[in-house]
């Protein structure tokens, strides 16, 4: 399992910083303005911070970024980063400066001068998260990492900010982790394992079998898994932080490979469907987070797992299925499966749980790429408020997600001959039908989001805050719904 780096909190020490060994950093205002370290800092290195700030090339670095002074005479440190932040930063720049100290610091010691400088929170998650690797399946050694120090004017009151954004870092690495992980090794039952193993940060974890869905009627879901000899489960997660309140419901797709089933997937990128159980990834990491910080709210958290295979027993095209619910479904397409398990998984949660609201995340269509790319997420939802506070959530967390339409000129395409519905609609349109049909296994009375994170979950180039890969979309955005907006 990944884990953040340790990044530790101390008062400003200016007559230390000629000895500090390993990397250095200090941060300079736009307009050049130094504070007590950096004018420290530009007297050792004779007058390199203020060439550097008074040059063309400080105009050009943008806030949050950084220009690096290589081996200062002066100074024990290898090297010197210059960060552009103002003093009171906005939340995106002081994780962005997180990510560049993050990238400069490497596997070596780093000692941040920050001052008086304000969200020095933020600028150890930026760290934190901008500094994650995947190594599970490397056989070379990966060099330990040494710990980030941050030097500041009130260390304790930062340590106590930065130990929720920490949390907040477990849980993306720990939905990270999940996404990354090759199908061989995160199979159904080790990935139902991972989260029992939760019990032991105070989550309340069940695993329902194969037996226990039958007994419940998710044939749906159990359909998807026919050609798989992994076995079909469902994990409840439950943290109950808050009072007697009904809890908020997060449910998530756990497709642990998808080959498509009988419906098979061209072989070119077949190898990244190891992601396509992003959403219950997700789901998994805000459970952690929430556990990790205390969080005042109660919340559950169910995904169901499956495999998607071919095979002599798999579900084939024309199939039809009965929900729990008692709608029987028509199976058009075995590709389209994300939406055959979550709508189980849906009624179950609203069934047992009867949640205040409920939100599911899946991998879900290729089609969300082809609309909004890899920039946001597809939301969908059939409730304003809801909906709204969701999005302001996603947006003061730096997360990408546009919200979509729905309507019953959608819904009329999932119009089944033989059945009460067809799990597709055809071509056009393809992320609102798929959002259409879990429509209509959302209670009346149930506020519901549902966000298509196909794009978002992993991409192929690095973000701000995130190498290519996995990214842990949503973790953020929701752990910030749930504090503004379900604790008490």
């Amino acid at each position: 399992m990944t884990t953040p780096i340790t990044v530790d909190f101390a008062e400003t020490d200016l007559d230390a910083l000629a000895q500090i060994e390993g990397k250095l950093a200090i941060m300079v205002t736009p307009d050049g303005k130094l504070d007590p370290a950096g004018r420290r800092v530009n007297r050792l290195t004779k007058q390199a911070v203020a060439r550097l700030v008074e040059s063309e090339r400080w105009e050009k670095v943008k806030a949050g970024q950084g220009f690096t002074l290589g081996f200062p005479a002066g100074l024990a440190a290898m090297s010197v980063l210059v960060v552009k932040l103002d003093r009171r930063p906005s939340v995106e720049d002081a994780r962005r400066a997180g990510a560049a100290l993050a990238k400069f610091k490497g596997p070596d010691a780093l000692t941040l001068c920050a001052g008086a400088v304000t969200r020095v929170a933020e600028v150890a998650l930026g760290m934190a998260l901008r500094a994650y690797e995947f190594t599970d399946h490397k056989t070379a050694e990966t060099p330990e990492r040494a710990a980030a120090t941050i030097m500041c004017t009130k260390p304790d009151e930062a340590k106590a900010e930065a130990r929720a954004a920490i949390a907040v870092a477990e849980g993306v690495f720990f939905t990270r982790d999940l996404v990354n992980e090759p199908a061989n090794v995160l199979t159904t039952q080790e990935f139902a394992d991972r989260l029992a193993a939760m019990k032991e940060i105070g989550l309340k974890v069940e695993v329902l079998e194969e037996k226990d869905l039958e007994k419940l009627g998710m044939h749906s879901l159990l359909g998807v898994g026919e050609g798989s000899e992994s076995p079909s489960k469902v994990v409840v997660m439950e943290w109950n932080g808050g009072g007697k309140e009904k809890p908020l419901a997060l449910v998530g797709k756990g497709v642990v490979f998808d080959t498509g089933g009988i419906s098979l997937k061209p072989a070119g990128g077949m190898e990244d469907m190891t992601m396509d159980m992003g959403g219950a990834g997700v789901v998994s990491g805000v459970m952690k987070t929430l556990a990790l910080r205390g969080a005042k709210a109660n919340v559950v958290g169910l995904v169901g797992l499956v495999e998607n295979m071919p095979d002599g027993r798999a579900q084939r095209p024309g199939d039809v299925v009965k929900s729990m619910k008692g709608d029987t479904i028509e199976v058009i397409n075995t590709d389209a499966e994300g939406r055959l398990v979550l709508c189980d998984v849906m009624w179950y949660a609203q069934e047992r749980f009867k949640p205040s609201g409920m939100i599911d995340l899946a991998t879900l269509t290729g089609a969300i790429i082809i609309g909004l790319g890899h920039e946001n997420a597809g939301v969908f939802s059939n409730n304003d408020a809801i909906c709204d506070a969701f999005l302001k959530a996603a947006k003061a967390e730096g997360e990408g997600a546009w919200r979509m339409p729905l309507g019953k000129a959608y819904d009329d395409m999932l119009k089944s001959r033989i059945a009460d519905m067809k799990n597709v609609g055809g071509r056009a349109a393809g992320s609102i039908t798929a959002a259409q049909f879990l429509q209509r296994f959302v209670k009346e009375e149930t506020p519901w989001i549902h966000l298509d994170i196909a794009g978002t979950a992993s991409v192929k180039s690095d973000t701000m805050l995130a190498p290519k890969g996995a990214t842990g979309w949503g973790v953020m955005a929701l752990d910030r719904l749930v504090r503004d907006g379900y604790e008490s």
